[in-house]
């Protein structure tokens, strides 16, 4: 006679993949809307608010999220007071979105800093350079292959 497996065995709940715990995220993340850039924003640091972060924020263009636009985000409430009350905050900080394109002249503005500063230091460096013993030596790198003839 042959032996049969049970047709409970059989389902496939008995031959799905056990589930792997997974460390849960610090933030949860929003759902993206096209256009919009989202960032957590730090309101509070232990317990004590930080006006100035906050405001300097908003005038940088981010504005907090409400609670109703991201239900995906499971919100927990700990009774405490707070600026944003219809917003999103969690341990100190805040939900907050902005034009894509802000965040996009922001970055090219910091680039630009980066550059005129290099710019500057290179400057400054080489203004010390002297040809006959140069500070400064081009980097470039060189490839070979094959033996070398030496050998």
């Amino acid at each position: 006679m042959d032996e049969r497996t049970p047709r409970e065995m059989k389902t496939r709940e008995k031959l799905e993949r056990p589930k792997q715990w997974m460390a849960p995220e610090l933030l949860p993340v929003p759902n993206p809307e096209p256009g919009w850039e989202f960032r957590w924003i730090r309101v509070a640091t232990l317990g004590s608010s930080d006006p100035r972060n906050v405001s300097t924020k908003l005038r940088e263009g981010w504005e907090p999220v409400k609670a109703s636009e991201h239900p995906e985000i499971q919100m927990m409430s700990m009774g405490e007071k707070t600026r944003f009350p219809d917003s999103i905050e969690i341990g100190g900080l805040l939900l907050c979105k902005t034009p894509a394109e802000f965040v996009e002249q922001r970055n090219a503005y910091y680039q630009q800093q980066t550059e005129s500063q290099m710019t500057s230091v290179d400057n400054n460096f080489m203004r010390n350079n002297d040809p006959r013993m140069p500070v400064f030596k081009e980097r470039r790198t060189e490839v070979k292959f094959g033996r070398d003839s030496k050998v």
